[in-house]
């Protein structure tokens, strides 16, 4: 089955703008891009109108399955309903623009096989399964009532481990559990009672245990990590991603940069909450306001920081966390932390590909996966167009046009 896509720009970050171009599709990959194309006589045919084809958008930290993360709704449903969040979610999250998604916690093998069937509409997941948390550390839902709020299920593995021998086994077991990289909270929340973030979390000895795990089997180990020494903590330890960064400063950024660590800053997510909030009957929204009222005076200036200091920056939005389908007003937050259109897209698309190990994907180019997007306008003019998913008229995925 072929698909043909006439009368396009095309938009690939730090190229030229190719205009009047013609994408000729083919088992869900890009065959040809010329300004004519002669295809089979049963192609289907869309008309580009003059807009713009981008790349698709890689999330790098996401919750898919997640909705606020409230402790209280997850004690009153019933499990099932954890998984049909998920159909939703999805679709908002696809409308958004982002074909693909880096679950850093919440989403199960079982999404990722729904995904690849085609049961509902879905980005593609690189899935971490759940994050390993130390006991009261960020994410140990055990609360002081004695009740674990951690939600639990066959074939997903409870996070919680101390130790060497602990959280040597319970790699193993996230990786059983389907895992392609391991999640690993390394500093307080914002979302858990009784952490805060700036302090670290696990020892350097289990840290670099996790680590050796899951190099073994050839897969990264991220840090959810707000903490100065956290941070330096899982550089030492051999980390290829630190989320959020909070309290980053420009050693410990150049010390990212020399060591190959990447950074996903989910600049949006705090800046929602704080403006938002959260809802009137969560017990803990006091505490909570007053972590975020600390992150935000300062993320945004020491995300610059890390940006000057050459350090990767990756596009993840913590949805789950927030409401989905918000996802690109993520890029409008890194522009604003000095970074070029050119540079917001790549972050989200060909180095989003890159870090997630696909070297054919996230560019519009021949012989490149068919996920793309059509947008009203060229981004590298305004990126907030990309925002405002009214702007995204078409999504296609593995060659189908899903939006």
């Amino acid at each position: 089955m072929q698909t043909l896509i006439e009368n396009v720009n095309i938009v690939n970050p730090f190229e030229e703008v190719e205009s009047s171009q013609c994408v000729l599709i083919e088992d869900g990959l890009i065959k040809e891009i010329s300004s004519k194309i002669n295809a089979k006589d049963d192609v289907k045919v869309i008309d580009g109108n003059d807009k713009f084809l981008l790349p698709g958008f890689i999330d790098c930290h996401t919750h898919i399955f997640a909705k606020g993360f409230h402790k209280e709704e997850n004690m009153a449903n019933p499990l099932g309903i954890h998984f049909y969040n998920a159909v939703p979610h999805s679709l908002q999250t696809i409308n958004a623009g982002v074909t693909t998604i880096r679950d850093c916690g919440s989403a199960d093998l079982g999404f990722k096989l729904a995904q690849q069937r085609k049961l509902f509409v879905a980005p593609k997941v690189h899935l971490s399964i759940t994050p390993l948390v130390m006991t009261g550390g960020h994410f140990d839902l055990l609360l002081p009532s004695g009740w674990d709020m951690e939600i639990m299920y066959p074939g997903f593995p409870k996070g919680r481990c101390d130790g060497v021998e602990e959280v040597l086994k319970k790699t193993r077991e996230v990786k059983r559990a389907g895992a392609d990289f391991i999640k690993v909270m390394c500093s307080g929340g914002v979302l858990t009672t009784n952490t805060s973030p700036e302090f670290a979390q696990f020892n350097k000895k289990e840290l670099k245990t996790i680590v050796n795990e899951a190099s073994a089997n050839n897969m990264k180990v991220s840090a959810h990590c707000h903490s100065l020494k956290g941070m330096n903590n899982c550089i030492d330890a051999g980390f290829s991603s630190i989320e959020h960064g909070t309290f980053i400063d420009r050693k410990t950024a150049s010390r990212m940069a020399e060591n190959d660590v990447s950074l996903v800053p989910t600049l949006l997510v705090h800046q929602f909450l704080y403006k938002n909030g959260f809802p009137a009957w969560d017990n803990y929204a006091e505490e909570k306001t007053q972590k975020l009222s600390e992150i935000v005076k300062v993320h945004k200036e020491n995300i610059s920081i890390a940006y000057d200091e050459g350090v990767n920056i990756l596009m993840g939005t913590d949805s789950g966390v927030i409401p989905h389908g918000h996802n690109l007003e993520e890029l409008i937050h890194l522009t604003d932390i000095g970074m070029s259109e050119d540079e917001a897209i790549a972050s989200g698309t060909v180095k989003a590909a890159e870090f997630i190990g696909k070297d054919n994907l996230g560019l519009v180019k021949e012989n490149y996966i068919a996920d793309l997007i059509l947008v009203n306008s060229n981004p590298l003019d305004d990126i907030s167009i990309l925002s405002d998913n009214d702007n995204i008229l078409n999504v296609i995925q593995d060659g189908l046009c899903i939006k």
